[in-house]
């Protein structure tokens, strides 16, 4: 007689886990009310109100609620983890903005939500009025979500045993990520530590390069995690050349899968020369910025100016940044054709970028040449390969739901916006833009400025809010818990 198992749904972990990340929060917050106290800079109340608020709702998760949690995790666990963790910080980090008094809450939120997602779209016109500790925290919440709020819990729970595993694939549903070490507790420190080594080293080359400490922290944590918010409303208009060159070199690297980044490191460079997806995306890189200069010049733009903005346009667009400098004078329709298509593109899988990801549309783009060719030849059997590597069928499956319903969300949200007065480019800039979290689309603004979201109504808001936390947490793990099989209160 087979002995019934109990499947209820085990909120303590979820509460326990969740409570961890707040406190992770507060201590955060804590830290930049001690800036902001050294600074005087005005917004000291606003992040000891949030810093406490926060440490009590986690607190009361991890010591009340998740107390006697057991460290079991199963797979609806994991995917109810992946998106409370995700609403909860979100929430949390509009406290700064609420208390400070510089935003309402639906654009605190906005805000927050931006920030996490790594979108860069910005309600706040002028971020330069803002203290300093305030703009820290922007960029901040940037870096937090970079790598992804999951990461962040399975690297500081070692002992979670299986459940790091669930909460691994719940924050790659959308991808087939390779690990950087069989034990995903080490394999998850070791990113974060490639993910802070990159940051550093950032800050370090814009020091050299002439950048004051607060404006390297913030550029280099908004470039590596791709996130893109700037702390001046003219973006990096007045950069000087070192400065324009570090942050292009570092939005390129930041596409970059983060395993591809640890082979370079760690001296496995037949594995970064010989990897699929590296190649494509340094070849879209390439020809895009061909494509564009050809285009500027074409148009009666100098040749210097068509090359310096097309190489900086193009890493910013492909890596999902979303940066923007002066555009030159005259814009090419074949420039748009190409920011478009680069925002759908998007980076490369494993790293902080946004959009389809290039090894998912190489995977598509095998499968339509292989099943072309069986219309020719019908008993002919394929496999798809990445990197001699066969690619399970299962996961070929999940990339077509995925691209369709990526799609979907891009057309839905685009026509919702046109309901809230947009017109029809413009909106689908904006719905594919927030979606692949770039944030501010190149295509919207002729002068080639941050567009301000603030003038939104509030059901644009909420949908771009919608689209930029399904682009980040790629859509299954949010759609996976109104199916009828993640019900949390069923057996």
């Amino acid at each position: 007689m087979r002995t019934a198992v109990n499947h209820r749904f085990n909120f303590a972990i979820v509460s326990r886990l969740s409570g961890q990340l707040l406190i992770v929060l507060a201590a955060i917050l804590a830290s930049l009310l001690a800036l902001s106290l050294w600074a005087d800079d005005g917004a000291a109340m606003a992040f000891a109100f949030s810093a406490a608020v926060v440490a009590v709702v986690g607190s009361l998760l991890r010591f009340g609620f998740g107390r006697h949690a057991a460290t079991e995790l199963r797979g609806r666990e994991s995917f109810w983890m992946t998106s409370v963790v995700w609403l909860l910080a979100m929430l949390c980090g509009s406290l700064p903005y609420m208390f400070y008094g510089a935003e309402g809450f639906t654009n605190a939120l906005f805000e927050s939500v931006s920030g996490f997602t790594t979108t860069g779209s910005s309600v706040i016109a002028r971020p330069e009025q803002l203290p300093p500790s305030l703009q820290l925290w922007r960029c901040a919440t940037q870096w937090l979500g970079g790598l992804g709020l999951v990461l962040l819990i399975v690297a500081i729970n070692p002992r979670l045993a299986s459940g790091s595993l669930q909460l691994y694939d719940a924050e790659f549903s959308g991808t087939q990520q390779r690990k950087l070490h069989p034990h995903i507790a080490v394999s998850v420190s070791r990113m974060w530590r490639i993910y802070a080594a990159v940051t550093v080293a950032m800050v370090v080359a814009l020091r050299l390069g002439g950048e004051s400490l607060f404006q390297s922290v913030c550029l280099a944590m908004s470039t590596v995690s791709t996130g893109g918010f700037l702390t001046s409303s003219s973006g990096l208009a007045g950069a000087n050349a070192s400065t324009m060159t570090i942050v292009i070199v570092f939005m390129f690297l930041s596409g970059v899968n983060v395993a591809m980044i640890y082979n370079f490191v760690t001296f496995k460079w037949r594995r970064f020369w010989h990897n699929e997806e590296l190649l494509v995306y340094t070849m879209l890189f390439v020809v895009a910025t061909a494509l564009c200069t050809t285009a500027f010049v074409a148009d009666g733009n100098t040749l210097e100016d068509s090359a310096r903005f097309s190489v900086f346009h193009v890493a910013s667009t492909v890596s999902t940044c979303g940066f923007f400098i002066a555009r030159p004078a005259h814009w090419s329709f074949l420039v748009s054709v190409v920011t478009f298509l680069l925002m759908f593109i998007g980076a490369s899988s494993g790293s902080t970028g946004g959009g389809l990801k290039i090894r998912r549309l190489l995977t598509l783009v095998k499968y339509m040449r292989n099943y072309v060719t069986r219309m020719i030849h019908p008993n002919v059997v394929f496999s798809i390969k990445i990197d001699h590597e066969t690619v399970p069928a299962e996961y070929v499956n999940k990339i077509f739901a995925f691209a369709f319903l990526y799609i979907s969300f891009v057309i839905g949200g685009g026509f919702v916006l046109t309901l809230c007065g947009s017109n029809i480019p413009e909106a689908l800039s904006m719905a594919a833009a927030n979606m692949a979290n770039l944030g501010p689309s190149p295509l919207m603004d002729a002068a080639g400025s941050m567009p301000v979201y603030s003038v939104l109504p509030l059901p644009a808001k909420l949908t771009l809010m919608v689209l930029m936390l399904a682009g980040r947490l790629e859509i299954f793990a949010l759609l996976a818990i109104f199916s009828p099989a993640y019900n949390i209160f069923r057996r």
